[in-house]
């Protein structure tokens, strides 16, 4: 999609995937930098290690406790620190990497979109409390749902994500376990589902999909989960986790360039190259 998205728009520039152990994060980070990169991705294991190894983190990757996308700038004579699209004709006098977190939003974007939800006063449960239950939590929180239900396998890294929104966001009633009668919206943020054979992410003895409104999956490969089929069967409004994927680029595209990402052009080139659509 960035591809895509450089080449609607004349941009001499490239989207390359590497595979980095964590351990080398460090030195890939660093070397990109040498190599006058303008910025990178980050993903699974990297976004909570990258919190530690950038030189500043953006407000959003502090309020979401995670980096997803990290910029380059470069200090121009005047000691000022720019993006480094800026040096093409002189060199900076010194380089940091910036961090930012595009997924919370883009989570938020896709809901609103894909589900025509309206998430503030919505009672929402969250299944997975781990880096992308983290960061939809917290998001959902700063949305202003009325109640949040958290589920993870672990419920100690539950209770204790719920005291962390407790704290931050007051007004949200946190709960550990599932919700009592009708909820507006259940979300899916674990990696349960990309796997054939994979359980479900729920007990479905202890709740039933018939009870919500709307299902939401972060993951999007396979497009439609069991969790999803099983709630498009019991009414749901559903949506997969592309959109999320789309925003969240379009947001380090335009962090990047400073142009405005033609996210119509991007979502295609993605839905092709995964669906072959």
């Amino acid at each position: 999609m960035q591809n895509a998205a450089f080449a609607v728009l004349a941009l001499n520039w490239r989207y390359l995937a590497f595979e980095v152990p964590p351990e080398q994060l460090a030195t890939a980070i660093a070397g990109a930098a040498a190599m006058r990169f303008a910025g990178l991705n980050l993903t699974v294991p990297h976004k909570l290690l990258a919190m530690q190894l950038v030189d500043v983190l953006d407000e959003t990757a502090k309020t979401w406790g995670a980096v997803n996308t990290i910029q380059f700038q470069g200090k121009n004579p005047a000691g000022v620190w720019l993006p480094l699209r800026d040096f093409e004709s002189h060199s900076p006098s010194g380089i940091r990497s910036v961090g930012f977190n595009t997924d919370a939003d883009g989570f938020a974007n896709s809901l609103r979109e894909d589900l025509k939800i309206h998430l503030p006063g919505s009672r929402a449960l969250l299944l997975g409390a781990g880096g992308a239950g983290r960061a939809a939590a917290v998001k959902l929180a700063a949305e202003k749902v009325s109640e949040l239900y958290l589920i993870n396998r672990t419920e100690a890294k539950a209770a204790a994500l719920a005291a962390e929104i407790q704290k931050q966001s007051p007004q949200v009633t946190v709960h550990v376990g599932y919700p009592p009668g009708k909820i507006d919206l259940v979300v899916n943020a674990t990696s349960l589902g990309m796997k054939a054979g994979d359980p479900l992410a729920f007990d479905d003895h202890k709740f039933s999909l018939s009870r919500a409104q709307a299902a939401y999956d972060v993951i999007y490969r396979p497009a439609e989960t069991p969790f999803l089929a099983l709630a498009r069967a019991a009414g749901c409004r559903t949506a997969n986790g592309l959109g999320m994927l789309v925003h969240q680029g379009a947001k380090a595209f335009e962090i990047w360039t400073g142009r405005n990402a033609p996210f119509g052009v991007m979502r295609q080139a993605v839905e092709q190259s995964i669906y072959g659509h």
